[in-house]
């Protein structure tokens, strides 16, 4: 069922190549004189670890991650969503806690996903303005935590509604947790590693990709990004899809 939807109803395979010559001879050859002299080729950049065998297939969770984010019966879709964002935020903030030394003003000047990717900041004159990540990334997780207390965004109470701008609040926390993912594997999955919880990690964040996949909270751009400023995460995306963990 459509999370917004529900919100809606609600609230109204080469030719062979040509045989060489068995005795070549200089006349063979054109005159190294009239040759263009040879283009640079930049040189590709390295694969990153996530994306390499064997820590993309580590996973707690074996099989599509489909089977675990369908509402169950008889529990009403907003409840079902607010109570998983709580799920996904709590795991995650864990884990950049564990993380924070290693992602500093100096070591991550810029909250970013990619070599071109840089995420900005709306500060409070309504102005986007680039900051350090993990000035920026606390300013999600408080932001995030500020809304989870706030019982007219996430009521707990009996008898309490959620608010008709519910769902784009939540896309909005989905989008900012998102991009935290996404510069914790560009900049920090070494760590990760070390840490020996990838498998932990990576199946946290497919848990997170099927869910806003499957209640609308997931812009696929987000994901993979723009030309010109590639999000590494729409690999991972794309690699999971292929070994079946993720729907296509």
């Amino acid at each position: 069922m459509s999370f917004f939807n529900s919100i809606g109803r609600s609230m109204n395979r080469a030719p062979k190549p040509p045989k060489r010559s068995t005795t070549p001879t200089s006349a063979t050859f054109p005159s190294t004189e009239s040759l263009p002299p040879p283009s640079p080729t930049a040189p590709s950049p390295p694969k990153p670890l996530y994306l390499c065998s064997p820590f993309v297939e580590a996973a707690l969770v074996r099989g599509n991650f489909k089977t675990i984010v369908m509402q169950p019966k008889h529990v009403d879709v907003m409840e079902w969503v607010a109570v998983n964002m709580f799920d996904f935020y709590t795991n995650l903030n864990q884990f950049y806690g564990v993380l924070a030394e290693c992602c500093t003003q100096q070591s991550c000047p810029s909250m970013n996903a990619g070599p071109q990717l840089n995420y900005t900041w709306i500060n409070q004159d309504r102005k986007s303005v680039q900051l350090p990540a993990p000035t920026y990334i606390d300013y999600v997780m408080t932001w995030v935590q500020n809304l989870l207390d706030d019982e007219s965004v996430f009521p707990t109470r009996s008898g309490r509604d959620f608010s008709p701008n519910f769902p784009s609040t939540i896309k909005h926390v989905y989008r900012q947790l998102l991009r935290v993912f996404a510069h914790l594997y560009y900049a920090h999955y070494q760590q990760i590693l070390h840490l020996r919880s990838e498998p932990h990690f990576n199946s946290l964040f497919a848990h997170f990709l099927a869910f806003g996949k499957e209640y609308e909270l997931l812009d696929i751009k987000d994901v993979k990004g723009q030309p010109n400023a590639v999000v590494g995460i729409g690999a991972l995306w794309e690699k999971w899809k292929e070994m079946g963990i993720l729907a296509s």
